[in-house]
């Protein structure tokens, strides 16, 4: 599924794609796309790939096509401080761009059934803590996942404001699905071929609406031996955050506000720029003919327009080269909230606490 949409040469020229053909409607999903690099979630040797608006699939680790996570994203309607769940979490990349959304009072849970993608998901997830340059720029909720079935969820189970579902759900599915949900919260999840919006109106209420002709995979159920009761998933705590980790979002938030007042004053450009399309000239060719011999023979010849167009595309491809280069010595910036916490009158330790102990 997928393919909406023109591959791009890396994951801004994607998201400029997905954001042309109207898949990217608002800001604050474009922010969470761009600051996600799709690339990362993929295997060594298969990076080439993730720009297409293409699922991808090798063993028990899959994405889906950028244009239906853009969908999803869009008709979650997300908003700080929700709680979601993310049935069939997979690599974790959805929930972790739903994490810079919901902020750091939301909470974001994920199950999957393949115990190798939980461990992948939370590696990926890891990385990104440690090592991705948004991390600093977004306050975030981190997603948590637990391995086990998403149809044998226990009954007991809190409910969420925003669920998604990642596999094709079978009708007689749906009502155990919508139970998981708030009132007023919004279930999205591919049934019957379509991508499909549930908000819960009321205790027994519902409203549905068809987003995108879609096909997924079925959820798998796992097989048992005959009279073997299912094991029932534990989905994680809600848990109230410790007056410590308060003090470092708080704080957190205060330096980065300053870091964005003092950068907005010298007119320091913070976000990524938005790669230009090159423009193309079409090769012409003049059909001529010539004498050999007292012969009529055929030949090509180039016409002046051609070398106009090739000398204009040069001059095309050196200028937005220049400005490229300029737009890369813009982004070579310190982080300002790394250099805000290091310059406090604090002991080292709490310094890198406050960092969430990453090195850069």
């Amino acid at each position: 599924m997928g393919g909406a949409v023109s591959a791009g040469e890396d994951n801004d020229d994607l998201i400029d794609n997905l954001k042309e053909a109207q898949y990217i409607r608002t800001e604050k999903v474009e922010q969470a796309f761009r600051a996600i690099d799709r690339g990362d979630y993929y295997l060594d040797g298969y990076r080439d790939s993730a720009y297409k608006d293409l699922a991808w699939k090798h063993g028990n680790i899959h994405l889906s096509a950028p244009c239906i996570y853009s969908e999803v994203m869009e008709a979650l309607k997300l908003q700080p401080g929700l709680s979601f769940l993310n049935l069939g979490s997979g690599t974790g990349y959805l929930s972790t761009m739903v994490g810079l959304i919901i902020g750091p009072f939301g909470v974001n849970h994920g199950v999957e059934l393949h115990k190798d993608v939980v461990e992948y998901a939370r590696e990926k997830l890891d990385d990104f803590i440690k090592n991705s340059d948004s991390f600093d720029k977004f306050e975030f909720c981190e997603p948590v996942f637990v391995v086990g079935n998403c149809l044998e969820i226990a009954t007991d189970s809190h409910q969420y404001d925003r669920i998604y579902c990642g596999a094709g759900v079978q009708k007689d599915h749906e009502n155990y699905m919508k139970v998981l949900l708030k009132i007023g919260g919004i279930l999205v999840m591919p049934i019957e071929d379509q991508l499909t919006q549930i908000t819960r109106t009321g205790q027994c209420t519902w409203e549905s609406k068809n987003i995108l002709a879609v096909s997924f995979a079925p959820l798998a159920q796992q097989s048992r031996a005959d009279g073997e009761k299912p094991d029932a998933v534990q989905l994680p705590p809600v848990t109230v955050r410790s007056l410590q980790d308060l003090s470092r979002i708080y704080i957190r938030r205060t330096l980065r506000n300053l870091a964005n007042e003092d950068s907005q004053g010298k007119e320091i450009v913070q976000r990524v720029p938005q790669k230009r399309k090159r423009r193309r000239c079409r090769r012409r060719r003049i059909n001529t003919y010539v004498f050999v011999d007292s012969q009529l023979i055929p030949q090509m010849v180039e016409s002046e327009e051609e070398e106009h167009a090739e000398e204009e595309q040069k001059e095309v491809e050196e200028e937005e080269e220049e400005r490229d280069i300029g737009d890369i010595e813009i982004l070579k910036q310190v982080n300002l909230l790394r250099d805000q916490i290091m310059a406090l009158p604090l002991p080292e330790s709490l310094k890198a606490y406050l960092l969430y102990y990453r090195e850069k």
